[in-house]
């Protein structure tokens, strides 16, 4: 598969990113803009993404009943030179399953998720899974 994003800039505040129809503002001005996310914070969307769709996908091979998933995630980065040292993430799932079923689709988020193993070769990923 191949995915493809354009993206430019607006202003001296902000940018754009376009992908099939889709537009995402992007938080590019240094001081920081409300409304759009910094690039950081869309990373850490973008895995969030990841693992909710990677939910939704294994779900019904699974039989795993659900009726809601909130992800908390939060990246620490270091300055010099500058990237990201450790992002942490919690899963919360709204469901009746036991804690061993839990774990089985924490286990099979991780193992199929195309950000969540790239991710993970490049940066610690660290996080847990619990009932809402």
């Amino acid at each position: 598969m191949r995915y493809e994003v354009n993206a430019r800039r607006v202003n001296e505040f902000g940018s754009l990113a376009i992908a099939h129809g889709a537009e995402v503002a992007l938080g590019t001005d240094l001081g920081g803009r409300s409304g759009a996310m910094n690039p950081v914070e869309l990373l850490l969307a973008s895995l969030a993404a990841c693992m909710i769709k990677g939910a939704e996908r294994v779900a019904p091979t699974l039989k795993f009943q659900f009726d809601g998933i909130n992800l908390r995630l939060e990246a620490e980065r270091q300055d010099a030179p500058p990237k990201l040292i450790s992002i942490r993430y919690e899963i919360i799932v709204s469901t009746g399953e036991s804690d061993q079923r839990l774990d089985l689709l924490h286990r099979n988020i991780l193992k199929y998720g195309t950000i969540s193993n790239t991710l993970a070769a490049a940066v610690p990923l660290s996080g847990s899974i619990r009932r809402a």
